[in-house]
């Protein structure tokens, strides 16, 4: 068993296996446990973003009610892969329908990733919802609660799973590190927390493969694993963005920079955004510089390229020092 443990990724080796190890949700747990312990479990809907303890959660539920009698009393599907309508007709209907011998209760169907379900057979399982009612109880998961079509919507109750408390995340990550061994920097658990934006599961893979590769935790390794731009080099970009009246040469060595050290532009954007939202600018300027970010990330969401959103964003920022200089005008 202790050589299974060693081989598991943090990820499994640490995911929570009852309520009380699921971070910074305890309102929707109590909620859940109140549904539970007076048997009147609803259908429900956990959206919110990745790495939150949405399927965690769910998880713990099914193991505090059935307990030795899991596999035969829940259904676990993740719908992404499994999205089809011949799914929903064939695999989860034969599981509703079938009665268990030994078991009592109600049943559990485990639908991960739901909004990747296409919308015939999302409307397929809203029949089964209803025809199983008595026997059954899903739990749709998903990022997007809006991808859920309405008639789902509104035969489940909702729960939106907000991004993790820092302090919590803070605290989980230096046990983790601690019962493995791990030499790390306080700093670089900060920027690893920063990166992941509230996303505990993409901490605990930062913090496994940064350690991995380069046998120590710290900021520059962080930053070099991850290919995310570090502060300095930031401060950099920022300084030719702002500075640069050329757009050519402020093109070259963004361009440069990016290729050098393998930066992608939409981690950059997302850090130019953050320094953004505290700089001392121009109303208009500042509303101009943010409109045209998320420009360039819509862009980026249907396959733009990177080379001609370098140039937008540029000319962005060339625009923006036109604006402020209009405003700063008597």
């Amino acid at each position: 068993m202790a050589n299974d443990d060693a081989n598991l990724m943090w990820l499994e080796k640490y995911r929570p296996k009852t309520f009380n190890d699921v971070l910074s949700q305890q309102d929707i747990i109590v909620t859940i446990l109140r549904f539970v312990n007076s048997n009147s479990l609803p259908h429900m809907l956990f959206y919110g973003p990745p790495g939150t303890g949405k399927t965690s959660t769910i998880l713990a539920c099914a193991e505090h009610m059935y307990g030795t009698n899991f596999k035969s009393m829940v259904l676990e599907l993740n719908a992404s892969d499994d999205r089809g309508i011949d799914v929903v007709r064939n695999e989860i209907k034969d599981f509703c329908s079938t009665q268990r011998i030994f078991a009592t209760g109600v049943k559990l169907v485990i639908l991960d990733e739901a909004d990747a379900m296409t919308s015939a057979a999302q409307m397929a399982l809203r029949r089964i919802m209803e025809k199983y009612t008595t026997s059954t109880r899903f739990c749709l998961i998903c990022n997007y609660a809006n991808k859920i079509i309405p008639a789902l919507q509104s035969r489940c109750t909702r729960f939106r799973f907000g991004p993790l408390k820092e302090e919590d995340i803070r605290l989980r990550l230096g046990q983790i590190a601690e019962r493995e061994g791990v030499v790390f920097e306080k700093d670089a658990l900060e920027t690893i927390i920063q990166l992941s934006q509230g996303d505990m599961r993409s901490c605990i893979n930062i913090l496994q493969s940064t350690f991995l590769s380069s046998g120590k935790v710290t900021c520059s390794t962080v930053y070099e694993n991850t290919g995310n731009p570090s502060n300095e080099e930031m401060e950099q970009i920022m300084d030719w963005l702002n500075e640069e009246d050329d757009f050519s040469s402020c093109y070259d060595k963004v361009k440069k920079m990016k290729a050098e050290r393998g930066f992608a532009l939409i981690d950059i954007l997302r850090q130019i955004h953050k320094r953004l939202l505290t700089r001392n600018m121009s109303r208009r300027a500042k509303a101009y510089l943010l409109e045209k970010l998320a420009d360039i990330e819509h862009q980026f969401a249907f396959g733009g390229s990177e080379l001609l959103n370098l140039c937008s964003l540029i000319g962005s920022f060339q625009i923006m020092k036109t604006l402020e200089v209009l405003d700063a005008a008597p």
